[in-house]
C-alpha cells in the first residue's frame, strides 16, 4: 500500500530503490505518527470535517495501534511503503471508510514533518538527560581530584601546571555550551508544521493552533511554504548540535588515550575496560576510548553530509530529503551510546596521584611562568623577567621554584565549579 498509489503498477526495481531504508527506519516514527494522527483527528472533529462519533472511532483505533507499538508488536507489512501507510492501512481495515478519512486536510509531507519534529524533540530531550548525567560525573570527578597535579600542554609540549580537577571541569563546562546549542535546536524543532499539507496549505478551514497545543509544540510554523522549507534545515540544526557535542567527546576520549599510554601514565584503565593483543601479551588497549574518538569524528562530519544532500534544492518537497533519515537516525544511536559509556567508565579511571613528583626532572620547566611572575611581583618588568628566565633555561641554570597557587577565578586552585554548575542550571531551566 502507498498513500500516493494510482491505477498502474510500479517497476519493482524502482520501487525498491525509492522505498530505500524507510521501512526499517520508520519504525522509530511509529509512536509519533499515531500521536500526530490522534491530534489531527480531534481537530478535524472540532472544525466539523469529522463527526464526533467518527473522531471517537479513529481515536480508539489509534490508541489500539499505539498499544501494539508499545508492546513491540507493530510492523510494517511487506508491500507497505512506510509507517504512515501502515497506520492508515490498519485504520481502514478496522474502520472502513472512516479510516480513510484520517488523511483529510493533510499530506504525507506535513505528516512526515510532524513525525520527525516529534521524534527529534524526544531524542534531544533524551540526549540532554544523558548529558546531565555526564556533566554531574565530570563535576564530581573535578572536585574529587581538584588538588591532584597534572602537567598542562600546548602544542603537545610541556607547558604549565594544571590539575585533574581543572581537566575534568573543562569538559563539564564544555557540555554546558553543548547544552546551550541543544537548547537553540530544541526551540527550532519544537514548532508545529502540521496543516501545511504539501507545502501550500489547504482549502479546508482547519485549526492549526489546536494541533499545536495538542502536540505540545511551543509555537507554529505559520507560513506553509516555510513549514516545508524547514525539512532539511531542521535536520541541519540537529546535525550541528550533535557535531558540537562530538567535539567535546572527541577531545575527552583523545586525552584519555594519550594520558593512559605507557609514556605518560597519567591515567590507568582498569583491565575490564581494555582489550588485548593477539601476539603481545602485555598489551591493554583503550579500545573504548578509541572508538568514542572515531564515533565523535563521525558526528562532526554530519553537517557536511546533510548540507550536501540539501545543495541546490528549490523550495518545496524533494525525495532527496528521504536520505536525511539514513544519516541522522544512526547518529542519535551513537550519541546515546557514547554518553552512557562515558558516564559509566570515567569514574573507573585510576588517576596517578603524583605525576610531577614521580618524575620531577621531566617536568622541571612547568614552573617557568610562575618564576617570571614572581620576579614581576618583585618589580622587574615582565619582558625583562621573561628574558632572564629564558636565559637561565638555555644555560641550564634554571631551578624550578616552589609551586605558586593560581587563585583567580577558574584557575587550578579556584575551579569555580559552583559557577559552572549554576551556568548549567540556567541553561537547563530555560528549556526543561
Amino acid at each position: 500500500m502507498k498513500l500516493w498509489q494510482k491505477d498502474y503498477p510500479l517497476d519493482e526495481l524502482v520501487e525498491q530503490f525509492t522505498v530505500g531504508q524507510d521501512r526499517a527506519l520508520d519504525l522509530r516514527l511509529a509512536t509519533h505518527d499515531v500521536t500526530g494522527s490522534r491530534a489531527h483527528a480531534r481537530m478535524l472533529s472540532e472544525v466539523g470535517l469529522l463527526t464526533a462519533a467518527e473522531a471517537a472511532q479513529l481515536d480508539a483505533e489509534l490508541a489500539r495501534i499505539l498499544e501494539l507499538i508499545e508492546a513491540g508488536n507493530f510492523e510494517i507489512e511487506a508491500g507497505v511503503e512506510d509507517v504512515h501507510s501502515q497506520v492508515e492501512l490498519l485504520l481502514t481495515r478496522r474502520l472502513g471508510d472512516v479510516g480513510k478519512k484520517i488523511h483529510t486536510a493533510r499530506s504525507r509531507n506535513d505528516q512526515v514533518l510532524t513525525d520527525l519534529r516529534l521524534y527529534f524533540r524526544t531524542e534531544l530531550r533524551a540526549i540532554a538527560e544523558e548529558m546531565r548525567v555526564l556533566f554531574n560525573c565530570c563535576i564530581e570527578l573535578s572536585e574529587k581530584y581538584r588538588a591532584v597535579a597534572l602537567p598542562g600542554y600546548t602544542h603537545t609540549q610541556i607547558a604549565m601546571p594544571s590539575t585533574f580537577g581543572l581537566w575534568f571541569g573543562c569538559f563539564a563546562e564544555s557540555l554546558t555550551d553543548d547544552l546551550r546549542q541543544l537548547s537553540a535546536t530544541h526551540a527550532t524543532v519544537n514548532q508545529n508544521p502540521l496543516g501545511s499539507a504539501a507545502g501550500y496549505g489547504s482549502s479546508f478551514s482547519i485549526d492549526r493552533a489546536a494541533t499545536t497545543t495538542a502536540l505540545g509544540f511551543d509555537d507554529l510554523c505559520y507560513n506553509v511554504v516555510y513549514a516545508q522549507f524547514g525539512r532539511g534545515r531542521t535536520e541541519l540544526s540537529v546535525a550541528f548540535t550533535l557535531s558540537m557535542l562530538g567535539t567535546t567527546l572527541n577531545k575527552l576520549a583523545t586525552d584519555v588515550v594519550l594520558y593512559s599510554n605507557g609514556n605518560h601514565r597519567f591515567l590507568r584503565l582498569p583491565d575490564e575496560l581494555t582489550t588485548g593483543s593477539s601476539i603481545m601479551p602485555h598489551k591493554k588497549n583503550p579500545d573504548v576510548f578509541e572508538l568514542i574518538r572515531a564515533r565523535a569524528n563521525q558526528l562532526q562530519a554530519l553537517p557536511t553530509e546533510i548540507n550536501l544532500l540539501l545543495a541546490n534544492l528549490t523550495t518545496g518537497y524533494h525525495r532527496d530529503f528521504q536520505l536525511l533519515k539514513e544519516r541522522l537516525f544512526p547518529a542519535f544511536d551513537n550519541v546515546h551510546l557514547m554518553l552512557r559509556l562515558l558516564a559509566r567508565v570515567l569514574p573507573q579511571l585510576k588517576v596517578h596521584p603524583d605525576i610531577i613528583g614521580a618524575d620531577a626532572a621531566r617536568y622541571r620547566h612547568l614552573y617557568t611562568v610562575d618564576e617570571i611572575n614572581t620576579r614581576v611581583q618583585d618589580g622587574i618588568p615582565f619582558r625583562d623577567a621573561y628574558h632572564q628566565v629564558a636565559a637561565a633555561v638555555a644555560s641550564g641554570d634554571y631551578r624550578p621554584p616552589d609551586p605558586i597557587a593560581h587563585t583567580h577565578l577558574g584557575s587550578k586552585d579556584n575551579l569555580a565549579n559552583d559557577r559552572i554548575r549554576a551556568k548549567w542550571e540556567r541553561v537547563w531551566s530555560a528549556v526543561f
